[in-house]
């Protein structure tokens, strides 16, 4: 099961997954925390990291005075227990109770709708 992370360290896997290289140091992710608006102290850096390893979300290796990152969750798996959380949290597992909320809520724009529809026809059709 993956765990929760919070919303610092989400902005900081968010940096890593963004990344196109298989690894990313520890000064790309300050650079990209600043460039999102966000800066960060070293030490508070540091320790964000540290629990983002003991979670299983990141491994570190040293590489002489600096550290590089690897990823060991991908967007799309945490992305993916996030909805699953979500799902059962809120709507008691119903994909369709979202769905419908997000439908009859006037929560879509019209493009995200007709997009929307066609991966459902599309799903129908590869069955």
């Amino acid at each position: 099961m993956i765990q929760q992370i919070s919303d610092a360290e989400l902005e900081i896997m968010k940096i890593i997954w963004g990344n196109r290289s298989e690894v990313t140091w520890f000064s790309d992710i300050m650079d990209g925390l600043a460039a999102r608006g966000r800066p960060c102290q070293k030490n508070t850096l540091i320790v964000l990291l540290s629990r983002l390893m003991n979670k299983g979300f990141l491994s570190a290796r040293k590489i002489g005075r600096r550290n590089e990152y690897t990823t060991l969750i991908s967007e799309t798996e945490y992305q993916t227990a996030q909805t699953r959380t979500f799902l059962d949290k809120i709507y008691e597992g119903s994909a369709k109770g979202l769905v419908s909320n997000l439908i009859m809520g006037d929560l879509l724009a019209d493009e995200e709708y007709e997009e929307l529809k066609r991966l459902l026809e599309k799903g129908k059709e590869s069955e």
